[in-house]
């Protein structure tokens, strides 16, 4: 199982519009608004890597009003 967390930066006032959105792409299993450098923080799981990439770059970072993100993809060591 590939598991990954996305930190992102919103446009000032759409933390919630864009939590919202998040939350109904595939494989986010849990989405944050939060406080500090980032807006919200997503956890993303899927069954294969390829297919948590493909969530990732066509689903959450398609969202309007995200500004930056932060990818973090657990290893398996």
């Amino acid at each position: 199982m590939a598991v990954g967390f996305v930190l992102i930066t919103t446009e000032p006032g759409q933390e919630v519009r864009v939590r919202e959105m998040v939350a109904q792409v595939d494989c986010v299993k849990g989405i944050w608004v939060v406080f500090g450098n980032f807006d919200c923080f997503v956890k993303v799981e899927a069954d294969e890597e390829s297919e948590l990439t493909e969530a990732i770059v066509q689903g959450i970072r398609s969202v309007p009003g995200i500004v930056e993100t932060r990818t973090l993809i657990g290893a398996e060591i």
